[in-house]
């Protein structure tokens, strides 16, 4: 296709605006790139915005000034550890090497204020390499007043990491209150003065201006952007990605309807998230049944912009894989991530034929594969659908957080219940002699200290989401249900995002199925496939990525 006549030319074009996005344009420009993201939503921000927004960075500065010891060494010792083989020791080594760098880089250069969570494990914490805390970081609470208008065009967060689904929090907050730390009602007190304090937010809407997680994240890039006078465009969707002379020389994209195109002399970088938003998509690569509505993430994650690579000829990763999680759907239809509830002593997860079959503390990510086991005498999953079983200890203790994000007295009406196993399981339509032999066995493992079943409580991650004010290290996520009445909610397989797209370097730029590079293309975040493989570090181990490697594009491309 001809290349004269562009409308508008840069160096670096960008699709997509995240955090992996906007990394690669701060980098790409402050080496002197004229720069352009392009975002076919009204909002900027994609799945970055509405995530934890938190970036697994080993051998962090923030750790150094901690007094917390990590190397390069350990980080790649861990990271081969938990991949086994499958992905390449110099992407790994790449990772290790630069994602401290380009946190430092971020941290002083784009005014990106980011604290350690310092007690928070990686995901597995006792292999080699791993380390108890301090290579996750969160960001601070950001003011969205510096963002002027542009805060209305970013998108909102999560439901669910808000309080009561108006007040934003931290990590670090969340996890000071729901484990009830000395002072955790003093801090809720202070989110809430905080919060209603702020008159001129409370007459413009409800939404809080104080941003946490990733909207504050995606606060302070856009913020950097804006510093830089890096253009972003909104409702701008890429169609067709142009080459030249066998290299990637720009893009059409579609501008209030019509056709626009734009120049990109040192290449583009696909960085618009992953395809689990596609009906098309996810019948064709994931396990089936799946739809479009079984993710959490931002609905304009379709694809495109995957499907554009392979066209040209990119080799492509993990296609079959995605950011699993556990989650229960609410009466009016809200998917409702389980990550505290799943962890609590008193609990336990089962199949239909009332049995366990996975550790239920483990990182929501390694539930993927325990819940797409096939039951192939059924042409079913085994353990699709499955419950959360809890007793009555459990609610009394815990109270009941699911849609309401607040703890709540008693249990809703719409959740199943029975005075008995037996009865429960026979009002779930599941098998009632094996549920009962289940919670048999699991209050006698709990008195024993230990599952040997599952290992559960065995691991330091575990036991972080648990009760810390139960006796015996274990104990903290071992409890017995031995209190009726016993409660259940059903849950289901989601996903946080797809991990599959173009097979990248150690540069991160496109690889084609001969295993070359493709002249002038790059890729990065979810929309490339996961340097991490199958795996999942730490908290930030999707965004970290994301962000180390739009670093590296914006670094490569600089040179060339």
């Amino acid at each position: 296709m001809s290349t004269e006549a562009w409308d508008h030319t840069v160096d670096l074009l960008i699709v997509g605006s995240g955090a992996g996005a906007m990394a690669t344009a701060i980098c790409a420009h402050d080496r002197g790139g004229k720069v352009l993201l392009i975002e076919k939503t009204q909002l900027y921000g994609g799945s970055s915005a509405m995530s934890g927004g938190s970036l697994w960075i080993p051998n962090n500065h923030l750790m150094a000034a901690a007094g917390v010891r990590d190397s390069a060494e350990d980080a790649l010792t861990y990271l081969k550890a938990i991949t086994k083989g499958d992905v390449p020791e110099e992407k790994l080594r790449v990772y290790a090497d630069t994602a401290p760098v380009m946190l430092k880089y971020m941290s002083d250069r784009a005014g990106l204020r980011m604290q350690s969570m310092l007690t928070y494990t990686d995901y597995y914490p006792e292999a080699p390499g791993g380390k108890p805390g301090g290579r996750s970081v969160e960001p601070e609470h950001f003011d969205a007043r510096l963002l002027g208008d542009e805060f209305d065009r970013q998108r909102e967060a999560a439901v669910q990491e808000l309080v009561v689904g108006r007040m934003s929090m931290t990590a670090t907050e969340a996890h000071h209150m729901l484990a009830r730390h000395p002072g955790w009602g003093k801090l809720m007190m202070g989110i809430m003065i905080r919060y209603y304090s702020d008159i001129g937010g409370r007459r413009k809407g409800k939404r809080d201006r104080c941003l946490s997680l990733g909207n504050a994240l995606m606060g302070m890039l856009r913020h950097a952007l804006m510093d830089r006078n890096i253009p972003l465009w909104l409702n701008t969707p890429a169609r067709e990605l142009v080459v030249d002379n066998g290299r990637v020389a720009g893009m059409i994209v579609e501008q209030n309807g019509r056709p626009t195109r734009i120049g990109a002399t040192r290449g583009v970088i696909l960085a618009a998230g992953g395809f689990e938003s596609s009906d098309e998509m996810r019948k064709q690569n994931l396990p089936n049944p799946t739809e479009a509505a079984w993710t959490t993430a931002n609905p304009g994650n379709t694809g495109d912009i995957i499907k554009m690579g392979v066209a040209l000829g990119a080799a492509v990763d993990l296609m079959d894989d995605a950011w699993w999680t556990p989650v229960t759907m609410t009466p009016n239809d809200f998917a409702w991530l389980l990550v505290v509830e799943k962890s609590m002593p008193g609990s336990i997860m089962v199949n239909k034929a009332g049995k366990r079959f996975t550790n239920e503390a483990a990182n929501y990510n390694a539930f993927g594969a325990a819940f797409h086991v096939e039951d192939v005498s059924r042409f079913e999953y085994a353990n699709l659908p499955c419950w959360l079983v809890f007793d009555q200890n459990y609610a009394d203790r815990y109270g009941f957080r699911v849609a309401s994000g607040i703890e709540a007295k008693g249990v809703p009406d719409w959740v199943v219940r029975g005075d008995t196993p037996a009865e429960l399981a026979e009002r779930l339509g599941i098998d009632a002699a094996g549920l009962t032999e289940t919670i048999e066995r699991w209050n006698a493992q709990c008195a024993a200290g230990s599952d040997p079943d599952f290992g559960r409580g065995d691991s330091a991650f575990d036991r972080w989401w648990g009760d810390p004010h139960m006796k015996g290290e274990r104990r903290s996520t071992l409890g017995p249900l031995d209190r009726g009445p016993y409660y259940a909610i059903e849950i289901h397989s989601r996903c946080l995002g797809t991990k599959g797209g173009p097979r990248v370097d150690a540069d991160s730029r496109v690889l084609s199925v001969d295993g070359d590079p493709i002249p002038g293309l790059y890729a990065a975040g979810n929309a490339m496939g996961s340097p991490f493989g199958m795996t999942y570090g730490g908290a930030g181990g999707t965004i970290g990525p994301a962000m180390v490697f739009g670093f590296l594009a914006g670094r490569h491309i600089a040179k060339h």
